[in-house]
């Protein structure tokens, strides 16, 4: 059994817009306004407010005019992290130029980005995690397998959230925003019924030969271990899963079996519901196992493709087994003694040690509105006015990508996928007028209209395809210098 093959993954992020008065009234710009006028640069640049960046990421204005970053086809875990984290500077960015923008005019207002899932009137909006998976005849078998991990993982991944009350119930902490927006585990909708695996399938490459996994209940992430996890387990999962399909040998049989005993008796997104609002990670899902926590759900995933993945030759897939179990190690220990890095590691532990601190110094409840706006606060991406700004410059975040990684991936494309060709060659020629997934329009001078060089179905593209298919590019963008 060889090495894990190389999986396209990337992850989509909604994030929340709004305009404040500089003097305490009515906001100068509502969220529309606001967004049109944060896409300005964008669409000076490339004419439509849908558009690709040099580093091969869309950027775009979705539905609800909520500001959104794609990012690149990735195929290495610490790049897709550097592009997600890329999203965060090229939108804080766009918030700069739209606020001095407002200055300069006299409007007495700030437009404030948050990457998180929620706004203030309870509306949600998403994190979308995409895998490219083989097309075939049993996949939705893998796909409902995975619904226990995609419960029970936002212990290791969730961001946290202080819930406001509603309906007679009281204000609480939970470990997740997205949580409670789930209403179905597998369905083709994204609004009227959020499920936790979307049946969307458009895979932006050959069809044939491959479909796309879109996994919609993730938090928006600000700490890398769980931005990384979340793919990362998934991904394992995934690949355990192809590889018991492929070979069918009793090695897989069994931890197969091991795996699908995990699932959930009932209705899984209740259990979603009533796991997030359990903060002292007690609550116990009925599985066809029998009565287990969250955490010893997670072990028992890792546990039974541990084998067969430290039996590979993968760096990547070594790391990820690790950090997935030294994770559930810190959350333990943290369980039983408060103590262990998993502040460090663990978004929501950081978040709720932080406001469980202040609601014991003051001696108020969950609705103390200063926790709301911590809340707030560690999602706002002004540089420097997030509470997780100050958590990194104290050195109490665990990361995993360097700052300069994370510049780069705002400009750079990553290596390996096609993405390559589209950053890059938006980039060099800005004869290229539109782009998408799957191809690039050129205005070439003197040609009678738009040119379209459709990029490789295969998505995964090596160094000497992607020069080839460059220097191509260059020959139809500027004929006149070839």
């Amino acid at each position: 059994m060889g090495a894990p093959a190389r999986r396209i993954y990337g992850i989509e992020t909604e994030y929340g817009i709004t305009c404040a008065s500089a003097t305490g009234g009515a906001p100068p710009l509502d969220a529309d306004r606001a967004a049109r006028l944060l896409f300005e640069p964008v669409i000076a640049r490339s004419r439509t407010s849908n558009a690709f960046t040099r580093g091969g990421a869309r950027l775009y204005l979705d539905v609800g005019s909520h500001p959104e970053y794609a990012t690149a086809e990735c195929d290495r875990l610490t790049d897709l992290l550097a592009q997600d984290r890329a999203g965060e500077i090229t939108m804080a960015d766009l918030a700069a130029r739209a606020n001095a923008d407002l200055a300069a005019r006299g409007v007495p207002g700030r437009i404030h980005l948050l990457k998180n899932n929620t706004d203030s009137a309870g509306t949600g909006f998403g994190c979308h995690e995409n895998y490219l998976v083989r097309r075939r005849a049993d996949f939705w078998n893998d796909a409902r397998t995975l619904v226990p991990h995609l419960v029970t993982r936002q212990i290791l991944v969730g961001a946290g959230h202080v819930l406001p009350g509603a309906d007679g119930a009281p204000a609480r902490y939970v470990f997740s925003q997205r949580a409670d927006q789930m209403e179905d585990a597998v369905s083709s909708a994204t609004t009227r019924s959020r499920p936790l695996i979307n049946t969307r399938d458009e895979p932006h490459a050959d069809a044939a030969r491959w479909r796309r996994l879109h996994v919609i209940n993730g938090d928006a992430n600000r700490f890398d271990v769980p931005i990384y996890l979340k793919i990362a387990t998934t991904d394992l999962l995934l690949w355990f899963l192809e590889q018991a399909y492929t070979e069918g040998s009793d090695r897989f049989t069994e931890a197969l079996t091991r795996l699908r005993r995990l699932t959930i008796v009932g209705d899984p997104v209740e259990e979603h519901w009533a796991l997030s609002h359990d903060p002292t990670l007690s609550h116990e899902l009925r599985t066809q196992s029998g009565s287990m926590t969250a955490l010893a759900i997670q072990r028992a995933f890792l546990d039974a493709i541990s084998p067969a993945v430290t039996r590979v030759e993968d760096a990547q897939a070594h790391r990820a087994l690790a950090l997935w179990r030294q994770v559930l190690d810190v959350l333990e220990q943290w369980r039983h003694d408060g103590a262990g890095p998993a502040a460090q590691m663990v978004e929501w532990v950081a978040k709720y040690e932080l406001c469980e601190g202040l609601r014991r110094r003051s001696g108020t409840g969950w609705d103390d509105p200063r926790l709301a706006a911590l809340d707030i606060q560690w999602a706002d991406l002004r540089p420097g006015r997030s509470v997780v700004d100050r958590l990194d410059a104290a050195g109490r975040i665990h990361r995993l990508v360097s700052e300069v990684e994370i510049q780069r991936a705002a400009d750079t494309p990553p290596e390996g996928t096609r993405a390559a060709i589209r950053g890059t060659a938006i980039r060099r020629h800005p004869q290229i007028v539109g782009a998408s997934w799957t191809c690039l329009l050129l205005d070439v001078p003197g040609a009678p209209e738009l040119a379209r060089l459709r990029l490789p179905d295969d998505v995964v593209v090596g160094p000497d395809e992607t020069a080839t298919i460059l220097e191509e590019i260059g020959r139809r963008a500027e004929p006149e210098r070839h």
